[in-house]
């Protein structure tokens, strides 16, 4: 059996191929890749493997990315955490996940669930859990203000940002408000279509975006609807390639 595993952390991808060998002798590991990127470029010039171990969060962006650039009606294992939803949606269809750091035997598990239920007939099926975890997106989230609360629309925001080691968001009448998420879970529950992470600090919509220009040591700058802050935003030098194909889709 030919596997493929997709995963950005070198020490969680070597664990994954060691007890992959002590699970199954017969598992032949193919290759091991770290990015969206990489992922894309790897299936245009190599035949699909039986099974993928992929990791959803990547160095430069959410494995979906992957879906939507290149077909692929290989059976995916996820190897990460993931909101409730999902979760029913992987059990539902029969498609399992791994929560890190992986158990020996919920390994063993998921490659015996493979080997007993999966079969061509399947791929219909697999592209239905892909179109369900591509299409579980936030479409609003809860600020306050003050003593108050409102909701804001996920299409209104201009760019999600950290300033300060706090949390804001930017939106389009040119408000900025306080959030209580991460940019790492922001990444997760956001359209990837619509929304991109340009640097540790900074993930802008596409919408937003009003002008694109060159910058030093090969980064570009980015002028942003209704952004006042003194601080240009910047895409981050690993980040330009990615950001380039993003915007050229």
């Amino acid at each position: 059996m030919k596997v493929l595993i997709i995963e950005d952390e070198r020490t969680a991808s070597q664990k994954l191929k060691r007890l992959l060998g002590e699970t199954d002798p017969d598992i032949e590991i193919i290759d091991v890749l770290q990015s969206v990127e990489q992922s894309i470029n790897w299936f245009l010039n190599h035949p699909k493997p039986d099974l993928i171990f992929m990791d959803i969060q990547l160095e430069d962006g959410i494995c979906f990315e992957i879906f939507e650039s290149h077909p692929i009606d290989v059976p995916v294992i996820f190897t990460t955490a993931y909101d409730e939803y999902s979760l029913k949606a992987f059990k539902v269809n029969s498609i399992d996940y791994l929560l890190k750091p992986i158990d020996p035997e919920e390994l063993r598990n998921a490659i015996n669930k493979f080997k007993a239920h999966y079969n061509q007939t399947d791929h219909a099926r697999f592209a239905s859990i892909i179109h369900q975890l591509q299409s579980k997106t936030k479409e609003r989230f809860l600020i306050r203000i003050g003593e108050h609360y409102r909701s804001v629309q996920t299409s209104s925001v201009n760019c999600f940002y950290v300033k300060e080691r706090c949390n804001f968001i930017l939106v389009e009448n040119g408000k900025n408000y306080p959030i209580d998420y991460s940019l790492d879970k922001i990444e997760q529950l956001i359209d990837p279509n619509t929304f991109f992470r340009i640097n540790r600090n900074c993930i802008i919509n596409y919408s937003a975006i009003r002008d694109i220009i060159a910058y030093s040591s090969n980064r570009l700058k980015i002028k942003l609807k209704e952004w006042t802050d003194n601080e240009d935003i910047i895409v981050s030098r690993e980040r330009v390639t990615a950001f380039k194909e993003w915007m050229d889709r």
